[in-house]
């Protein structure tokens, strides 16, 4: 889920509000740090799958597991990568063990990016309650 642009939505909505709540650096430096968080939301899990030994096999893995086990809920979102990263290392011909190294590698990097998301979002709500 895009949490960060969709909070940033909510900053830009307080130009609505008189008098505006924030001067116009504000808006800047909150859209360079959601930009930021997106970036570094896609290198995070990249790291991870690298540090941990991954291959392309895991990378592709890990995105068709997310994408299939998406409309399962919040576990299928959890489960979904991990299993397709795990799947894909062994498609790739790599032992059982080589490949669960590797998949809690991609997993440990999927959550430090959804937490960093998670973190942006609660800044920015924090900003938006502290103003008003």
């Amino acid at each position: 889920m895009p949490g960060p642009p969709i909070a940033y939505v909510g900053i830009l909505l307080q130009l609505f509000r008189k008098p505006d709540p924030f001067e116009s650096k504000t808006y800047w430096i909150f859209a360079g740090v959601v930009v930021l968080s997106l970036v570094l939301d896609y290198l995070i899990p990249i790291w991870g799958t690298k540090k941990s030994g991954g291959t392309k096999y895991e990378a592709w893995g890990c995105t068709l597991g997310f994408l299939a086990a998406f409309w399962i809920g919040p576990w299928g979102v959890i489960i979904g990568p991990f299993a397709g990263a795990f799947i894909g290392e062994l498609i790739g011909g790599q032992d059982s063990h080589k490949s669960l190294k590797s998949a809690v590698g991609s997993f440990v990097g999927f959550l430090l990016g959804s937490f960093l998301k998670i973190v942006v979002c609660f800044f920015m709500l924090y900003w938006i309650i502290a103003s008003i």
